[in-house]
């Protein structure tokens, strides 16, 4: 779950990170009351779950209330990469002497946290190590031994930072950060810039915060920060149904039964020249109710025009799931074309199934790129 900047400045306010001071906007007069609360120069910010925000016009400096008030109506109702602007953040404006980067990350290969420092802060981290690497320090945290300040005092020298008082300064706020990072389950804690003032004050100035989902049960606090608003419709619907769905961008709606096989169908989509509208996994079967329930968060969406079905029977039956398909559809009424590729277990048996009873807008491929071919070819 990714937080808003707003909710990640909460969490490390929390933990001892200094930030500046801010308040929450939902409309004008809300903005110009906190620039007036703020007093002097402030930042309207959008509060939104992407990037790029900056570059859309959706980062604005403000001398005062009124200039406040016409910043938030300018930035309200914004579309930033697909998501509409609700809310704002107004913070006081910062003077900058200097842009660090700092974050905590999980190192999925080495399956360790991931310490990560720059003095090349305030641009995206992928060009800095894409242009730079040798500036962006990184120190990977063993998580039986756990974080001692001495790795935080490695990272700063690896990175360069030779000031002595920004030195004493980003010590806790490193440690800090790492507490922050494994106190929320979070898969990602990052500070982009970190800034340090012409007075030689460090502070954040930015938050990215991202909660591992599978975690939220044990910070109900964390939870409650969801914005269900912000979420696309299809996959609101698909929590409520209990089905594993990610919104994409393409029009070939995905079903397959397992993680692993539905990002590789998504793959092979691509290759044949298609785009995927979603990622949708099933789970290890095929029963009836959980087919209806992918389909009609699939076929709720409008960019879909194709449907394809990537079975790979192993310990579920190939022809148990192609009865399930045949169910799911008596249920329902689509227009779609469906694509079905079965392999596995009694695969062969489930293929007559299809073939014998299915309806005319369902057809059966024998291989993966055959079916992602048709799938593709019937979207077009």
């Amino acid at each position: 779950m990714d937080l808003y900047e707003y909710q990640g400045k909460e969490l490390f306010r929390r933990h001892g990170i200094p930030v500046s001071d801010g308040r929450l906007a939902t409309t004008p007069d809300e903005a110009r009351s906190a620039a007036q609360e703020l007093g002097g120069q402030v930042v309207v910010k959008a509060q939104v779950l992407t990037g790029g925000r900056g570059k859309a016009g959706g980062v604005k400096l403000a001398d005062g209330p009124d200039e406040a008030d016409a910043r938030a109506r300018e930035i309200l109702g914004l579309d930033i990469r697909g998501h509409v602007v609700r809310k704002l953040w107004i913070e006081r404006a910062s003077d900058i002497a200097k842009e660090y980067y700092l974050s905590v990350t999980f190192d999925r290969g080495a399956k360790k946290p991931l310490l990560m420092l720059t003095k090349e802060g305030g641009v995206e981290i992928e060009q800095v190590a894409a242009e730079s690497p040798d500036a962006l320090a990184r120190l990977h945290v063993d998580p039986l031994a756990g974080f001692h300040p001495f790795a935080a005092r490695r990272l700063i020298y690896a990175a360069g930072i030779d000031d002595p008082d920004e030195q004493r300064q980003i010590l806790p706020i490193v440690t800090r950060l790492y507490e922050c990072f494994t106190g929320s389950d979070a898969m990602l804690c990052e500070i982009n810039p970190l800034i340090v003032t012409p007075e030689g004050e460090v502070r954040a100035l930015d938050a990215k915060v991202t909660v591992d989902d599978n975690a939220l049960f044990e910070h109900p606090d964390i939870a409650e920060m969801q914005d269900l608003d912000a979420v696309p419709p299809e996959e609101r619907a698909a929590r409520e149904k209990g089905v594993t769905y990610v919104k994409l961008d393409g029009e070939v709606g995905i079903l397959g039964n397992g993680a692993g096989l539905v990002m590789s169908t998504l793959d092979v989509v691509a290759l044949a020249g298609g785009r995927p509208a979603n990622f949708c996994d099933l789970g290890g079967g095929g029963q009836a109710q959980g087919v209806v329930d992918a389909l009609e968060v699939i076929t709720a969406d409008p960019q879909v025009r194709s449907i394809l079905f990537n079975i790979f029977g192993g310990i579920t039956r190939g022809d148990e799931v192609a009865r399930g398909i045949l169910q799911a559809l008596g249920q329902m009424s689509i227009s779609h074309p469906i694509v079905v590729r079965l392999d596995g277990t009694n695969a062969e048996e489930g293929r007559r199934i299809l073939a014998e009873a299915a309806p005319a807008n369902l057809h059966v491929e024998p291989t993966m790129l055959e079916a992602a071919r048709r799938a593709v070819e019937l979207a077009a």
